[in-house]
């Protein structure tokens, strides 16, 4: 799990990892397009890390559809973040490895709750982004 000595010697990452993020979106009528950002899964490939948080605000997703199934989402979101743990709690994903589990989780899908376009960045602590995209783009 060590770093590429490409980006080490030119000394552009500085330390540095590449990771990808894409943030989980609520979409309660799928026919009108309207969202709420509930999570965000984030993978780095260089420290095999993959995760997954969410943050579900009732209120304002029943906003859009006083209608919505609110456990049923929120059983969606902790299947999310179960995809991300591996083990049982993965299902049909538990022996993959993270990248796989990752594009399988940011794969385009018309459902109530979806991947929003996958981004990069780059961190020095992986784990650190989930919560810090969390904070920015969800709560």
């Amino acid at each position: 799990m060590g770093r590429r000595k490409g980006s080490e010697v030119s000394g552009l990452h500085q330390g540095r990892d590449v990771f990808e993020y894409a943030v989980v979106r609520v979409v309660p009528r799928v026919e009108r397009g309207e969202l709420i950002n509930a999570g965000v899964v984030v993978y780095c490939r260089a420290t095999s890390f993959v995760a997954a948080r969410t943050h579900l605000d009732e209120t304002r997703l029943l906003a859009l559809d006083p209608s919505a199934d609110v456990a049923g989402v929120r059983a969606a979101l902790h299947a999310v973040e179960g995809v991300c743990r591996g083990g049982e709690q993965a299902g049909q994903a538990a022996g993959d490895e993270p990248g796989r589990r990752f594009r399988w989780l940011v794969a385009p899908r018309s459902t109530v709750v979806q991947p929003g376009p996958v981004h990069t960045g780059l961190t020095t602590d992986a784990e650190a982004e989930v919560e810090r995209l969390l904070d920015l783009l969800v709560r």
